[in-house]
């Protein structure tokens, strides 16, 4: 890893995964399990507990996502001082730059060259 911020989306990645993982195996494996199975359960209508498991066991499983990501979120932005600031706006039809560390330098960015800027109306490029 590049940083540690990368390393911790790395992990949380992981994590993530290998619980999607195990959620795809046991839903396959019971659907598979459903698919050959010819009996019934004299319980299967009637499971309280059953039912209390699968409504609680998704929030459960949310709130082992939710929390990694959360902290990374946070993680992500915290700001350490950057060497350079730049900010940039996109426009219907071309960008702006800024570089307001320095000398305030501004220029936009057009995406057809200037000399074939001629052959065009400009009014349809740029409205203020």
């Amino acid at each position: 890893s590049a940083s540690p911020i990368m390393e911790q989306l790395t992990f949380f990645h992981d994590h993530t995964l290998l619980i999607l993982i195990i959620i795809t195996i046991l839903v396959g494996q019971m659907l598979i399990s459903m698919l050959f199975n010819k009996f019934t359960h004299r319980f299967l209508l009637e499971g309280q507990l059953i039912e209390m498991i699968w409504t609680i066991l998704p929030a459960l499983i949310l709130i082992v996502i939710a929390l990694p990501s959360l902290r990374i979120l946070y993680i992500l932005d915290e700001l350490y001082s950057p060497m350079i600031t730049i900010k940039a706006i996109g426009h219907q039809w071309y960008w702006s730059y800024e570089y307001s560390d320095y000398k305030k330098i501004e220029f936009d960015s057009y995406m057809i060259q200037s000399n074939e800027l001629k052959n065009f109306n400009l009014s349809l490029i740029s409205r203020s």
